[in-house]
This record gives C-alpha cells, sequence and structure tokens, in this order.
C-alpha cells in the first residue's frame, strides 16, 4: 500500500472525493472578487478559465432496495451530467494547463474522462498531453476541438508580499475568485529543486489547477494544494511550467510502501519517462504500465528487505509453528510484532445473518476487511462456487453496501456482474477466486479475494478508488500468503465441496472423506487417517466436521496442510472429538514448549487416558504416534469429550475406539 504527500497515485483521489459529495455546478455561476482587481480583466479571465469535469456514468449495474431518492439532492446536483474535478486555464492557442493530479483523477476512472467546460456549459475534449511532470504537479495539453479563448498573459517574475487571486471551480460550485497576498516561498520538499509560491487567498478542493493571478490579471502559478499545517495555500511557479520539457513525461516522486504484515516500510522514488506528446488514452496507458511495475518491484523489495525474517522464516516464526491451534472460522492475517514475532492477528467479528441459516462474519485486518461467509441452505452449490453475481448478492443482502444520497442511505441489493472474475493460487497452492465489483456512482472498486470452503467462503475485500485498485489488488494478493482460516462444514456440505476438484487446493486434493449416513465415516490425509463407526459417534448429513489448515514444520521445510480434525454429530451436542498434531519444538524455544512435549510422550495429565472435568463436560485424552516414543518427532492427540459427569470406565472406552481408529502416517 503506497502512502503519499498529496500527488502519488492513491493521494490523486484524495481532492477529488472531496468534491464528488459537494454540489456540482454546471456553469460558471457567478463571480466574485475583490474591488482592486480591473473590472475589464473578468472578461478575458472567464473565457481563459474552465472547470475540468468528468461525465457521470450513464448505466449502474447496481440494484438498490428502492428508487434512489434524487429529489433530495440539489437541482444541479441531480441534473448536472458531469462531475466537476479541478479547473484548468489556458495560456496560448490551443494550450491548456491544470494540475497533474486533476488530470489523473480520469486515470482508469469508472467516469468519462477529464474533460474542459466553460461558463456556457460547453465540454471539450481534451486531445494530446504535451507536458507533463508529476513531482512538479503539472500538465499541459491540447483540445479536441479548441474554443480559442483569449489566453491569460503569464508573469514569470512575481513580487512577494503583493495581491493575489485565486481563480477556480471551489468545492464545484463553479469557478470564483478570491483575494489574497502573495506571502513566501518554500523549498520543494525532497531536494529543493525549486520553489512552491505560498498565498493566503482562499482555495478549496476543486481550485487545483486553477491560474493563481497577480495584481494585473497575469497568471504567476498553478494552485496545487493546501499547506497541512497553515491556513496557506500552496502554487507552482509559471516558470516551471513553461520550462517543462516538451517531448516526454517526467515521473519522479517519493512514495512510502508498506504492507499490513509487518511495521517495515520502503521510502523510493516512483521514477521513468515516456514520450510526448500523447492522446489522453495512450498517455494513461503508458503511466500505467510504469506504474504497474514499479508497484510489484516494491511487493517484490519490501518482502526482500528482511527476508530471513519473513513468516516462516526466522526464530520470530517459532512460537507460531510449534505452538497454534490453527482453528479460526473467521481468516485471520499473520503479522509480525515490534518484538519481531509472528502471530494470529484477532479482530472483533460482527455476524450478518442471511437467510436459511446463512451467515456473514465481517471484522477488520489492519485496512482490510476479512469475512467469512457460511452459504445459505437454499443456494444451490452449482450456482454458488461458479457465478461471482450469486456472491456478490449474498454480499449485498449482508448489508454491507449502501448509497448516500442526501440524508439517506440507501441499500444496495445486488452489485450486479463483476467487472472481472479470475484466479489466483497462493504461496500454499491455494485457490483464491478474485472477483472485482464497481461503485460507478463513487468511482470505487471492490475487490474480493475468495477462498473456497466446504461451507461457503473466507474472504480479504477492499474498497479502493478505481485508479489505486492496482496496487490494492497486488496488497490483497501478496496478503493470501499471511492468510489461515479452518475449513469446516457438514458432512454433506464437505461431500458436495470435495466434488469440486477444480477449486480444491493440492493438500484438500490429498484428502479422501467416505462417508456412509448411520454406518461409518473415513477420513484419509497424507499425514494421518481416522474412521469411526456410529458406537464413537454420530454420523449423519448434518454432522459437523472441521478441518484445521495450517504451517506445518516438517523436517526443516514449512508446509500448509490439515493438522487434525474436530468432529461433532451436531452443533448442539456436547459430545465431540479432536485430534491435532504436535511437533517437537526447537531447542531455541523456551522451557515451556519443551516441558509440554515431555507432558505428551510421557503421558502425563492431561494425556494419560484419565477421564476429567471440565467446563461442565467430561475430557479424556492420549497421544498417538506412528513409532517409537523416543524417534518420532510428531505426536498426535485425540480427545473424547462428553456432556455432563461420565465414568471413567465409559470414557476410557470411547476413547480406545477412538485411537483405534487413528493411524498416524508421519514420523
Amino acid at each position: 500500500m503506497f502512502a503519499t504527500k498529496g500527488w502519488g497515485r492513491r493521494a490523486i483521489r484524495g481532492w477529488l472525493v472531496l468534491v464528488v459529495w459537494m454540489v456540482v455546478g454546471s456553469a460558471w455561476v457567478g463571480t466574485a472578487c475583490a474591488a482592486s482587481l480591473d473590472a475589464s480583466l473578468l472578461p478575458r479571465i472567464q473565457g481563459a478559465t474552465f472547470e475540468v469535469v468528468a461525465a457521470k456514468p450513464d448505466k449502474d449495474p447496481l440494484t438498490y432496495e428502492k428508487p434512489l431518492p434524487l429529489e433530495l439532492l440539489d437541482y444541479q446536483d441531480r441534473t448536472d451530467k458531469y462531475f466537476s474535478i479541478g479547473t484548468a486555464f489556458a495560456i496560448g492557442k490551443n494550450r491548456y494547463v491544470t494540475a497533474g493530479h486533476v488530470l489523473m483523477a480520469g486515470l482508469d476512472s469508472l467516469w468519462g474522462q477529464p474533460s474542459l467546460r466553460d461558463a456556457k456549459g460547453n465540454v471539450y475534449a481534451i486531445d494530446k498531453i504535451e507536458k507533463f511532470d508529476l513531482r512538479r504537479d503539472l500538465v499541459v495539453f491540447s483540445l479536441v476541438k479548441d474554443p480559442a479563448p483569449e489566453p491569460l498573459e503569464i508573469n514569470t517574475s512575481p513580487v512577494m508580499n503583493q495581491e493575489v487571486y485565486a481563480v477556480g471551480n471551489a468545492l464545484g460550485t463553479g469557478v470564483v475568485i478570491r483575494d489574497g497576498l502573495y506571502t513566501s516561498d518554500t523549498p520543494e520538499q525532497e531536494q529543493g529543486q525549486w520553489k512552491w509560491m505560498r498565498f493566503s487567498a482562499a482555495a478549496s478542493p476543486g481550485n487545483s489547477g486553477g491560474p493563481l493571478l497577480d495584481k494585473d490579471g497575469k497568471v504567476i502559478g498553478v494552485v496545487l494544494m493546501k499547506s497541512a499545517n497553515e491556513n496557506l495555500n500552496y502554487a507552482l511557479q509559471m516558470k516551471e511550467v513553461l520550462d517543462a520539457p516538451e517531448k516526454n513525461a517526467v515521473i519522479d516522486s517519493r512514495l512510502s510502501y508498506r504492507l499490513d504484515i509487518f511495521d517495515t516500510t520502503l521510502s523510493n522514488s516512483f521514477k521513468g519517462t515516456f514520450p510526448l506528446p500523447q492522446t489522453l488514452p495512450d498517455f494513461f496507458a503508458s503511466y500505467t504500465k510504469l506504474f504497474n511495475a514499479y508497484v510489484e518491484t516494491q511487493l517484490k523489495d519490501i518482502l526482500a528487505k528482511d527476508a530471513d525474517r519473513v513468516f516462516p522464516r526466522g526464530e520470530g516464526s517459532d512460537r507460531l509453528l510449534y505452538n497454534e491451534v490453527w482453528s479460526n472460522m473467521l481468516p485471520r492475517m499473520i503479522v509480525r510484532s515490534n518484538t519481531g514475532e509472528w502471530f494470529l492477528q484477532s479482530n472483533t467479528t460482527k455476524r450478518q445473518s442471511l437467510s436459511n441459516n446463512g451467515y456473514l462474519d465481517v471484522s477488520m485486518a489492519q485496512s482490510k476487511f476479512v469475512m467469512h461467509l457460511r452459504r445459505p441452505d437454499n443456494t444451490p452449490v452449482a450456482n454458488f462456487y461458479t457465478d461471482p453475481v450469486v456472491l456478490g448478492d449474498l454480499l449485498a443482502k449482508s448489508g454491507l453496501f449502501a448509497r448516500t444520497v442526501g440524508p439517506e442511505h440507501v441499500r444496495i441489493t445486488s452489485l450486479g456482474k463483476p467487472i472481472s472474475d479470475t484466479v489466483h493460487v497462493d504461496g500454499w497452492k491455494r485457490r483464491w477466486q478474485v472477483r472485482t465489483w464497481t461503485l460507478p456512482y463513487d468511482d470505487t472498486k471492490i475487490i474480493v479475494y475468495c477462498l473456497p470452503l466446504p461451507d461457503g467462503y473466507a474472504m480479504s475485500m477492499v474498497f479502493a478508488s478505481a485508479g489505486g485498485a492496482y496496487d490494492s489488488a497486488a496488497d490483497l494478493r501478496a496478503i493470501t500468503d499471511f492468510m489461515t482460516v479452518e475449513y469446516d462444514g457438514s458432512l454433506a456440505q464437505w461431500a458436495e465441496f470435495l466434488k469440486n476438484t477444480s477449486l480444491l487446493p493440492d493438500a484438500i486434493k490429498d484428502v479422501h472423506l467416505d462417508v456412509t449416513y448411520q454406518k461409518s465415516l473415513s477420513l484419509r490425509t497424507p499425514r494421518f487417517n481416522v474412521a469411526f463407526t456410529p458406537d464413537l459417534l454420530g454420523i449423519e448429513p448434518d454432522s459437523q466436521l472441521s478441518m484445521p489448515l495450517g504451517m506445518l514444520p516438517d523436517h526443516g521445510k514449512v508446509i500448509w496442510g490439515p493438522v487434525g480434525l474436530h468432529y461433532n454429530p451436531r452443533r448442539s451436542e456436547s459430545n465431540y472429538l479432536v485430534i491435532y498434531r504436535n511437533v517437537k519444538p526447537p531447542a531455541s524455544l523456551d522451557e515451556s514448549y519443551a516441558s509440554y512435549w515431555d507432558k505428551l510422550i510421557n503421558r502425563r495429565h492431561p494425556y494419560e487416558s484419565q477421564a476429567y472435568a471440565a467446563d461442565g463436560n467430561t475430557k479424556i485424552a492420549a497421544p498417538k504416534l506412528a513409532g517409537d516414543v523416543g524417534k518420532d518427532t510428531v505426536v498426535y492427540t485425540a480427545f473424547f469429550t462428553m456432556g455432563g459427569t461420565q465414568p471413567q470406565d465409559k470414557m476410557k472406552t470411547q476413547l480406545d475406539l477412538l485411537l483405534k481408529g487413528l493411524q498416524v502416517n508421519e514420523h
């Protein structure tokens, strides 16, 4: 994920997002100005200054719970066919200037490409990009059909402490003029290669790209941004615009990059060039190619920076690998603490109920949504995993999405078809379905990574501005290697799930489940097998089988696969069994790990096959090995639980049945 100072790709939307929620003006709505600016200059200023607009989407893939109450919006907002996103001005024959971040608001946008609109409401498409400097935040361009206004005169030697006038489309309400002083200069933040102009004339989102005029109405700068810590605004001197190279777009901007899994941060420069002039679509394509390659480089570099400390490598991983019970229905992110230890992040979960026993558990993991969707019983498996519209509609029915119209929040009941539906295979060979839906009214994409489970999906989701979707998706893709979830479902759900071989990760393809209801159950994995009859526990279609899959230490390497199981004839019953894999801990871990291992192999409590009371139930447990106690480095534990107080002989009989059917295939 990138963090920027104000004009990187993600922050390009910062000013824009504010404007979207404001009233959008459709024409020059009147000019407020200081009395000292000669009134005779106003027609020229008005004629040379334009709104930068983007067309509102003409099609909406979304379905709402009721008709949108558009009558609650102001007249201009509901009747204008365009969003107003900034300001531009003419400096010569078919030669226009705006802020780079205003133009870049159109990058991958779900709205129309940026255009100019004059005071009469005429709209002019951008033709060629002639100059572009990302760091200086400037762009010079031409129009397909030039209205040929009288351009603004340019002053490249402005005088400090003189009156200035900020001209622009303030907050989307039309172009206005506001006065103040040119107060000072301040060096560019990285290397001091040029100086920003600071001025006190009011400027708002939407002013970006507008001209800063001197007392004679000559343009001295391009309005760009607001100071973060003082009541001053920034502009780029016109000399920098005129001196910018004509033949190449200049990409040179410092960006910080980080992932949610640790606090490592990269601070590098996004650099590159490509030839100009180019048409606007070609310009966006050239920029996108450079930026996406930069994202991939940063992602690779941040994971390589501390390669010997990135899970599952390094001592900081051992506590998690040798101690964690990988049982969690909600996806959990593996993150590194500031002490260097890796752990499973816990989050507060909120459940949204769906019909027919379906539900959606939602939590936040850093900047991402993590979710577990339980498929409603009346949703056919054949459609659930293969038709993304079904998934999108279930997400919408949970109440996750709403559109604000005036004071009302109108629920979105269907997301429609996604604009993309692909598959990502993570480092553990799990197959994530990657779906992207759009909220065109907000220029936003919903990116969801979906891991098929027997009872539904584990998901990671992010809302991304359309222009920032690539690096948001790259973040989600990288983090799939650091996500863990339990595979859970009824026996009937497992049977249907295992038939969908194209969805299964390699570790699940090696799992074989044979069930004859009321008669027998057999589960075979490469590492352990278990079989039993109803003499141990009932075997019905709605019996619950949960299989924790986690990161397994395996003789010097780490793999992903089944680490045990939890079986319950019915969720409401107190009788159940648990099998879990344990690995001999390395000497580097503290004494508690060695003590636990010693307890296992020497069959000390609770592993001595003696019944004991716990939480109103009776439990009994014992270890199971493939071979000799002194040689094996893997021990499985078998627990059997019954409700209430039960006698030792009854519990021992059930434990013996469980151990008889449990076979360990690894040492």
